[in-house]
């Protein structure tokens, strides 16, 4: 026991303060956070001695890592900023990122539109459909002009990119096309992980179960060989939170997600320390303070000692629990939506505080549609004022000995641990998607939240606290793409695909078709090929869809 508890006078101030608390606050109910675990109101050394601290705590950049994945943190290299910027069409994207390079961006991150994400091209879709929630992407010449003059050779560039993952082929493509070898590009196929899709994204799902699984696979595989610099598979959080996953629930699915692509890639021949050092994690921030910071902490141990004790690594760089996280769009409020500014500023302290190695922030408009350039720029500039102004990089896991985040770090990787023991009851992630537990859980949790927001029990300014009868000042200036640009972005991808070699693209599409039917091909070394024939994303998308199925996600009806 800590020395601190034999202090004179500790259990008699104790006591005197437990009785002059329980005058003030009577019959005070039992307080829990979103993932359900109690929160007192204080917090002493009883909870959070101490004297296990190189069990559980221990120095950055050494077992068990709770307290960062490196020795430096922030003081060597802050982490990267980011904007999700998507929009309308390549050149929109491309002058877009341009003018908030200036700002303070320091990563790139490429989102296709929504019909990209269905899997079809420009033409194959209602004009009004294209580039309202991210750029119009169809082809290898929309991927040139969306990077045009941008740095992706040298600073790190993240796809939202689904099987079969095309995107990523296309910047292979524009990369070749520019002398650039492919050893040198950095970044992550972002979107890759599609449990996540399965279970809580479903119009990213493009591909049936058994098919996106042997593609991520093959593009694993394919990029650790030509691309090793390359984050080929991020396994994702953030669908899960958004979808209504309490925080310790989107953690739990999220390991388990992890632990099933590792089963697979060493299953296929793999060792380890292969794979582990490039697997990458992306995760939802909500408001919910210091939930986010323990679940963060508490994930970075687990998934060291997983790392270690499971899978046997012996790279510490296969230990490090890498993630970018997301400010909660599911938090942002249409109602009032200049409060998102505070909400997101807090949200990005949890992040920070929590150890991530790179941000995005969200813009106070998203709620109602993509980004302007000046709610963009305060989003940006949130990142610089926590960075720059308030000096949240220069100390090293400011939390570390806090009582309450100590024992809120040691309740939340309980909690995750046990979630995930029901997961792998049913045989792993693979099975319980398949099963429909990950989603049951999901719906039960986002019903439980829905339900406490409609009594008030959870506050939610101007929703059902501090509501204003007029608030239409407050609203922002919603940008749409303009359909004279769009019906030009039509007319390029027509233009592409009838200037192309017609019998190169069909040659390659059929080869496509084989190695899909192939279990000892690489398929996605044929995606990667069909791409530089001149296929399009829509192309090849269908092609995989005819031999594999289509993707039709469990829907689990109340």
């Amino acid at each position: 026991m800590s020395e601190q508890l034999n202090l004179p006078g500790f259990a008699e101030a104790e006591q005197d303060w437990q009785r002059d608390y329980e005058q003030q606050v009577p019959g005070e109910a039992m307080a829990t956070n979103r993932s359900g675990i109690a929160v007192k109101p204080l917090y002493t050394p009883k909870d959070w001695s101490g004297d296990n601290y190189m069990e559980t705590l221990g120095f950055p950049g050494q077992a068990p890592m709770t307290r960062g994945i490196h020795a430096s943190m922030y003081r060597g290299r802050s982490w990267s900023q980011r904007l999700v910027v998507g929009l309308g069409t390549p050149p929109d994207y491309n002058q877009r990122m341009h003018t908030l390079w200036d700002t303070g961006i320091t990563g790139l991150y490429l989102a296709p539109c929504n019909s990209h994400m269905r899997g079809y091209d420009a033409d194959e879709v209602p004009a009004q459909l294209l580039g309202t929630c991210g750029t119009s992407i169809s082809t290898v010449e929309d991927v040139a002009n969306c990077v045009a003059g941008l740095p992706f050779e040298k600073d790190a560039i993240s796809l939202g990119d689904t099987a079969p993952f095309t995107l990523s082929a296309m910047l292979l493509a524009v990369a070749k096309q520019r002398g650039i070898p492919w050893a040198q590009l950095t970044g992550t196929t972002n979107q890759s992980d599609y449990l996540s899709h399965y279970a809580a994204l479903h119009m990213f799902f493009r591909l049936a179960l058994p098919g996106a699984r042997r593609l991520l696979m093959d593009h694993v595989a394919f990029m650790t060989e030509h691309c090793p610099r390359w984050n080929p598979i991020s396994i994702v959080g953030q669908h899960m939170q958004q979808a209504g996953a309490n925080p310790a629930e989107a953690m739990a699915f999220t390991l388990a997600s992890a632990i099933q692509h590792a089963d697979d890639l060493v299953a296929r021949g793999f060792e380890p320390d292969q794979f582990l050092p490039r697997f990458s994690f992306f995760f939802d921030i909500s408001i919910s303070f210091f939930e986010e910071v323990a679940k963060f902490r508490a994930s970075r141990r687990l998934w060291a000692r997983i790392a270690r004790e499971r899978y046997g690594a012996k790279d510490p760089r296969s230990w490090r629990f890498r993630f970018h996280a997301q400010t909660s769009g599911v938090d942002l409020t249409r109602q009032q939506p200049l409060n998102n500014i505070a909400r997101v500023a807090v949200q990005g302290m949890a992040g920070a505080f929590g150890g991530l190695q790179s941000l995005h922030t969200d813009s106070y408009d998203e709620a109602l549609g993509s980004p302007s350039e000046d709610t963009a720029r305060i989003a940006v500039n949130t990142q610089n004022i926590l960075c720059q102004e308030a000096q949240l990089d220069q100390v090293i896991d400011p939390f570390g000995g806090s009582y309450y985040v100590e024992c809120l770090t040691n309740d939340m990787e309980a909690r995750i641990e046990a979630i995930m023991v029901q997961v792998a009851d049913k045989g792993g992630m693979f099975m319980a998607c398949e099963d429909g537990l990950v989603q049951r859980m999901i719906g039960a949790s986002a019903m439980a939240y829905q339900q406490a927001v409609e009594s008030g029990a959870q506050p939610v300014i101007g929703v059902n606290a501090f509501e204003l009868e007029n608030e239409a000042g407050e609203r922002p200036f919603i940008e749409r793409p303009d359909p004279a640009v769009i019906e030009q972005q039509i007319e390029r991808v027509r233009d592409y695909k009838a200037n192309r070699d017609q019998a190169a693209v069909a040659r390659a599409l059929d080869d496509l078709a084989r190695a899909l039917q192939d279990d000892d091909a690489n398929s996605y070394e044929f995606v990667v090929k069909a791409t530089m024939a001149g296929a399009s994303h829509g192309e090849i998308c269908a092609q995989a869809r005819d031999v594999v199925g289509f993707g039709e996600p469990l829907v689990m009806a109340s």
